[in-house]
This record gives structure tokens, sequence and C-alpha cells, in this order.
């Protein structure tokens, strides 16, 4: 189901003061995820029973993800001229509603898919290395880690880089895993943020491997903004990473304190990072919200929560962990 759009507005709520609940990941005897696994994984928003059903098919018609363009081609002759229009051709829209993000930089190592069993079944979300100070932290959407009240992620492994099949980096599973009080009692969309911190690769922290973004709280709402995700219902299939990018909005609903942008993005994407102040040469921005539901009257377009105090301090717990 999407998100109901007939609910009554609440009264505005502070955020909490370090109300945040954590879980400490169990671990398999043996690896879990296999390829035959990892392909058969549902994007979460296919199962009623959750609490959040986010992401799902765009009513309208969709940007499918197209060819790659072509970068990096040097110029072989001509004027100066050429060779910036050559370059200015290259760069990636600043504004699209699902676009194949083929430009390179940071942003293809730091964001990754996040397999986990919920409940019995197997999903995909997606999520972003973050810079912390035990270089080891994940964000991702709550409803990833966490079925709202209910029970929490099993099984949870980020693979960061992720591409076609491809694990450049390989695995890292969780170890402890970060919610906020207000999404663990009641599945309050405001607070639909997940922080893990996972394992090391034989002493090879995560940023160590693949870089992290930098975290952004309290920042300025209104600044254009790129999200990122592996979507994986029709037309996607959840095999590359894709993006939106524009400027986003307040909740036209009035029922959550959530940034609306305009994303075709499906099932799967769940989680990806909203980046700010993004730099399209470099793959670098700040991470200042996550892909998190759409409304069941709007489709397209993709809501993420305000990252304040609250998220604040679930980010202090997992960079301790």
């Amino acid at each position: 189901m999407n998100r109901p759009v007939n609910h009554p507005v609440p009264d505005p709520v502070p955020d909490p003061v370090t109300d945040v609940v954590e879980h400490v990941a169990d671990h398999a005897a043996e690896p879990y995820w296999t390829p035959q696994r990892m392909a058969r994984a549902a994007p979460i928003g296919l199962l009623a029973g959750l609490q959040k059903i986010t992401a799902l098919p765009p009513a309208g018609p969709v940007l499918a993800p197209g060819p790659a363009p072509r970068t990096g081609v040097p110029a072989t002759g001509g004027t100066g001229g050429t060779t910036r229009t050559r370059q200015a051709a290259a760069m990636p829209p600043v504004t699209t509603s699902g676009t194949h993000w083929a430009a390179g930089g940071s942003v293809t190592r730091t964001t990754g898919r996040v397999f986990l069993t919920m409940n019995g079944v197997d999903f995909v979300c997606s999520a972003s290395a973050v810079r912390s100070a035990n270089r080891d932290v994940v964000v991702t959407a709550g409803h990833c880690v966490k079925d709202g009240a209910g029970a929490w992620a099993e099984n949870w492994t980020f693979v960061p880089g992720y591409d076609q099949g491809r694990q450049p980096y390989g695995a890292f599973p969780a170890r402890r895993m970060f919610v906020a009080g207000p999404w663990s009692r009641a599945g309050n969309d405001d607070y639909d943020v997940g922080m893990v911190a996972v394992d090391d690769q034989d002493g090879r922290h995560l940023t160590d491997v693949v870089g992290g973004q930098p975290l952004g709280f309290d920042a300025p709402q209104g600044r254009r903004t790129y999200g990122f995700g592996f979507p994986a219902d029709p037309p996607y299939d959840g095999e590359r990473l894709l993006y939106c990018a524009g400027v986003p909005h307040g909740d036209p609903q009035g029922q959550t304190r959530d940034q609306g942008l305009r994303c075709d993005l499906t099932a799967g994407a769940s989680g990806g990072p909203w980046l700010s102040g993004f730099d399209p040469g470099s793959g670098r921005g700040t991470l200042t919200s996550v892909s998190s539901f759409k409304y069941s009257n709007d489709q397209r377009t993709m809501y993420g929560p305000y990252f304040g105090s609250a998220v604040r301090d679930l980010f202090r717990g997992a960079e301790r962990a």
C-alpha cells in the first residue's frame, strides 16, 4: 500500500532528545547472500504487511534508463571551444525525474544496495556510506532497518558500488543498527531514517575502502538536491544506479515535515541518499535526506525526512558503535 492521504494533520512535534533505539545484529554461521538469493530479493514495497510501503510504480509514464552517455572522450582536434562543448555535453542533467547515473565519481562507490530479510522475506533497499569516527556507518531509510514497531531486519548486508551484479568492493554485514524512537514505536514518517554500523573487511573499514559522503543536519531547505538509488520495480531492474535531481518542496498534504522531490524511481530506491551541494564532476555532496515514501495520489514525488537533531543523535550513536 502507499501512504494514505486522508490522515488527520498532526500537530508539529519537536525532535525528541536522544531518543534512539538500537539493536545488535545477528551473524549467520555461513554467508547468507548467495547470488541466487540476491537475484530473488524483492524491493520493499511489494509486501502489504509491512508498515511502510514505498516508491511504488508511478501512475504516469516513467523515464526508462537509457544508454550511458559517453564521458571523458578526449578531443582529437579542433579548438578549445569544441573541447568545452564536448565536456558540457557529457555533464548529467541537473533536473531529471529519473536518469541512469553515468558520470562516475565518488557517489558510484559510496552508494550501494542493501540486502536484508524482514519477517522471513528477502528484500533490497539502497543506502550510502558516510564519513564517521568509526569509518563504518551506512545511512538508509528506517523501514530498511526496522519494520516500524515490528521486527528488526536480519541478514542485513551493504554492497557499495553495486553494478549489474558486480560487487567491486565486497559486502559489509551489519553489526549494530539504530533508528529513532518515533520510528521504532509507531513508524512515524518524519523519522524514517536508519543507521547501521557495519563490520570491517579484514581490518579495512568501509570508508577506508569506498570513502563516504558527509552528513548535514539542520540544513536550509529548498536547495537543489540529487537523489540516488537502485530502483527495482519496472521499468527498472535494480542493477544500475539512477538519480533524480531538482529542488525539493514541502509536503502539500501537511502530514509530515518531509521534503518532496519529483522522482520516478520505484521500489528498491528506498533509503537512497539525497545529496545537496552536489558536484557532478566529483560525485560528492552533503547527505541531507534519504528516499522514504510516496503518496498514493502522487506517485511521481518521492519524500524524504528532514535531518534535524533526532537524526544527529542517531549518527552519534552509530559512529560510536
